[in-house]
């Protein structure tokens, strides 16, 4: 890990850690190539970031759109103030951007009946 996670990254992390959105499993700080993210779910490939005052907004932007390019994954950002003050807003948002997604990975059909095991 980079570092301890900000209050906003605690709060938020209650939220996604155990898939409890939507049974979408993340990872916190996660690795992607050299950079490392605030949360990370696989499944669909979205980036939830958390930008404190300290953030670059036209360097963010760009470095997304070079996650995009190079991994094909999407990135949603969220502002401190957001997750502490609107919780429920940001969590609506990063459904409506995961269930937008399609599935990364597809998922195993049942075997007929009779055969198999």
């Amino acid at each position: 890990m980079r570092r301890e996670p900000t209050e906003a990254e605690k709060r938020l992390w209650r939220y996604l850690s155990g898939a409890k959105l939507s049974g979408l499993k993340f990872r916190r700080q996660a690795t992607i190539g050299v950079r490392i993210v605030d949360f990370f779910c696989p499944s669909k490939g979205l980036i939830v970031e958390i930008d404190g005052m300290t953030h670059d907004r036209e360097s963010d932007v760009a470095m997304d759109g070079r996650m995009m390019a190079q991994y094909g994954y999407a990135t949603i950002r969220v502002t401190n103030d957001d997750v502490i003050r609107n919780m429920d807003g940001v969590l609506r948002q990063i459904e409506i951007m995961a269930h937008g997604l399609q599935d990364r990975w597809p998922h195993p059909s049942p075997s007929p009946e009779g055969e198999g095991l």
